[in-house]
């Protein structure tokens, strides 16, 4: 696939949704308490500053995506995945001050000029090999790109695991993700996942999915 560099700096109509679930996401019953955490980790990075999310920061985001994904959970269709401008739209509906916060600086990744991850996903993910290229992104969108591919991959070996298959995940310059605390942590925690749901890691920012 196009790398997602190439996707923002061309503009061309090609799109990776951070949003994106499926119903293999978690071995629970519901996918939606994994999926949330990853939301917290990239609303941690939006936000930044050393105190990061607060306690009530993390409540009233974890309430807005529950609500956004009821819908597409009570129906799966692709057509009802949300989007992060879903999360903005339901994190303006909650009457904390603290919504108001997290959805204006959400609001540069939505509706302004960094909006490149306010889609849904349109490019084919399911091929048996997949790069995703994010060089090309610029320095607001490197650090988030990451994250999303790596959830990204994440989507894929929960799929793959339920039809009895190995995911390979190489990714290069590894040492990347480890510098931020937001990708560092998640990295971390998805690694061991892999290793449990038939993902083969190797760590040596270019990240090839292998479907074997």
């Amino acid at each position: 696939s196009r790398g997602l560099g190439d996707v923002y700096k061309r503009q061309t109509p090609q799109y990776v949704n951070p949003m994106d679930m499926n119903l293999n996401y978690s071995e629970d019953d519901s996918p939606l308490a994994l999926k949330s955490d990853f939301i917290l980790s990239l609303c941690e990075l939006v936000i930044g500053g050393k105190e990061g999310l607060q306690p009530v920061d993390k409540t009233v985001i974890d309430r807005a995506v529950r609500n956004v994904y009821r819908p597409f959970l009570a129906d799966p269709d692709p057509e009802k995945m949300p989007i992060l401008g879903d999360l903005y739209d339901e994190l303006l509906k909650q009457p904390e001050p603290e919504a108001a916060r997290i959805a204006a600086a959400l609001e540069l990744y939505v509706s302004g000029s960094l909006n490149v991850f306010n889609h849904r996903t349109n490019v084919e993910l399911s091929n048996r090999l997949v790069c995703f290229d994010i060089k090309q992104l610029g320095k607001q969108l490197k650090k988030l790109g990451m994250l999303i591919v790596q959830d990204q991959v994440w989507n894929r070996v929960t799929i793959n695991r339920s039809a009895h298959k190995s995911t390979r995940y190489y990714v290069d310059e590894f040492h990347l993700l480890l510098k931020e605390e937001q990708t560092a942590a998640y990295s971390v925690e998805i690694w061991k996942r892999f290793r449990k749901w038939g993902g083969i890691p190797t760590g040596e920012l270019v990240c090839y999915l292998l479907v074997a």
